[in-house]
């Protein structure tokens, strides 16, 4: 069997990849490793449990809080929260397990399974393939322990997290957002009544897209993956900028007073700056990825400000802070993390602080964001292909190294599988953007061609 865990968590095709079947199974093998690795050690177990408002949810939930309370864990339901909220919930309220199910930002017939650890922070990579390795012995005939009477979980609802959540978020905030309008592109998604909520309670004019979510509309055609209805509110309604999330509201991109985009990479320049004039910039350092643009690598050298790089995923650059006290990093798909305030990216927190920095300065977000310039650059993702393959495949690796000799110094190559779609991301960074599109072009077709 290949890992079911990737770069975050379990996600496929609901009732087709990820039946209820799974979802109670890797349930009750989590609370089981969990148990085993002394978690749960002299209490009884607590989870918190959300989700985001795709209609596969609702099943994949009670097949989720079925497991749990079969191996005896009590369950806290905490209905549709983003998943940086089920992460704060699990920390704030003493859980022992947190579980999302969500699919981020992929289309609506996909689900997902994220679990926290005690604190709300992901699970490490060993206590997953533990977790897959319990469960598949299980599945195969192993029979599971079970309780019996008063040792089962007991399930009730937990109905303020909504209101604790918002609460964190706005007593975070370094000041106010009076005087600003915002236009707020929601997805469909978790966040479509918290993120409102929170940005009229930080004093900012509000105007709502994508915040009517029926359980089937998540991510269509709105939200962080689809700018142009969000470009076109922003300047329709005068606003000062607009912010757009993903399903879950992990990710937070935005667009300026102009409608022109302001991905992660920039975002995290303004926050790197503003962190840094309040001290808040431990060790003088931001986290990004391999992917992040190399002009947000330049002007944060500009700056004096160090630039750690790791792989790619929310979870490695979380890695990175924890192991040496960063404060900030994240990714230029738009996951930021600011760890004194949050476990994992948290779209409503990021947007938050960067309307706050918008409100604090009275410059545009257009002028903050201004201090890098985006190298031109072009992603392809290729479907259909053996992404296995990508390290062990020599005409792949042929045709990189012609490809980097040729864009020099000026440019660089990235070839990566994706840890949650089936493809292969051919990234291409160059000081033109013909000469990168060209690039690109070329070495897609012979992903394809090797991988196919």
């Amino acid at each position: 069997m290949g890992r079911l865990f990737g770069t975050d968590g379990v996600r496929g095709v609901a009732n087709a990849d990820l039946t209820a079947e799974l979802a109670l199974g890797l349930s009750v093998a989590a609370a089981h490793v969990l148990a085993e690795a002394g978690t749960f050690a002299g209490h009884r177990a607590t989870a918190v449990v959300g989700r985001d408002p795709r209609a596969s949810g609702e099943f994949l939930e009670a097949a989720v809080v079925a497991g749990l309370a079969s191996a005896g864990v009590d369950v806290l339901r905490v209905g549709v929260l983003p998943t940086p909220a089920v992460a704060y919930l699990t920390g704030a309220l003493g859980a022992d397990l947190g579980v999302m199910l969500s699919a981020s930002h992929n289309a609506m017939p996909d689900n997902g399974i994220k679990f926290f650890a005690r604190g709300g922070h992901k699970l490490a990579d060993d206590l997953e393939d533990r977790i897959e390795s319990v469960y598949e012995e299980h599945r195969t005939g192993a029979p599971w322990d079970r309780p019996t009477g008063d040792g089962v979980g007991r399930v009730s609802e937990y109905t303020e997290g909504f209101d604790k959540y918002v609460a964190h978020l706005i007593g975070v905030l370094p000041n106010r957002l009076d005087g600003l309008k915002v236009v707020l592109d929601e997805a469909h998604g978790a966040a479509a009544y918290v993120s409102p909520e929170a940005f009229t309670r930080a004093g900012a004019e509000i105007v709502t897209i994508g915040a009517e979510p029926d359980g089937l509309n998540i991510n269509d055609g709105c939200g962080s993956t689809h700018l142009g209805l969000l470009k076109a509110a922003v300047v329709e309604h005068g606003a000062d900028f607009g912010i757009a999330h993903d399903g879950d509201a992990d990710r937070c991109l935005a667009v300026d007073h102009t409608g022109a985009e302001v991905d992660g990479d920039q975002i995290l320049a303004v926050l790197a700056l503003a962190m840094r004039e309040a001290g808040q910039l431990r060790e003088n350092t931001v986290v990004g990825t391999v992917m992040s643009n190399l002009g947000f690598k330049l002007a944060m050298e500009a700056e004096g400000i160090q630039v750690v790089q790791t792989g790619v995923g929310d979870r490695y650059v979380l890695e990175s802070m924890k192991e040496h006290g960063y404060a900030l990093g994240g990714e230029q798909s738009g996951h930021v993390i600011i760890l004194d305030h949050a476990t994992t990216g948290d779209g409503t927190l990021t947007g938050l602080m960067l309307a706050a920095r918008v409100a604090a300065t009275g410059r545009s977000l257009a002028d903050l964001a201004g201090v890098m310039t985006r190298l031109p650059q072009i992603l392809i993702n290729v479907p259909d292909v053996d992404k296995s393959r990508v390290s062990t495949s020599g005409e792949l690796a042929a045709a990189v190294a012609d490809a980097e000799r040729e864009l020099g110094s000026t440019g660089r190559v990235l070839l990566r599988p994706s840890g949650t779609e089936p493809l292969v991301r051919v990234m291409v960074e160059a000081a033109d953007i013909e000469q990168a599109r060209a690039v690109a072009g070329r070495l897609a077709d012979v992903v394809k061609s090797a991988l196919g």
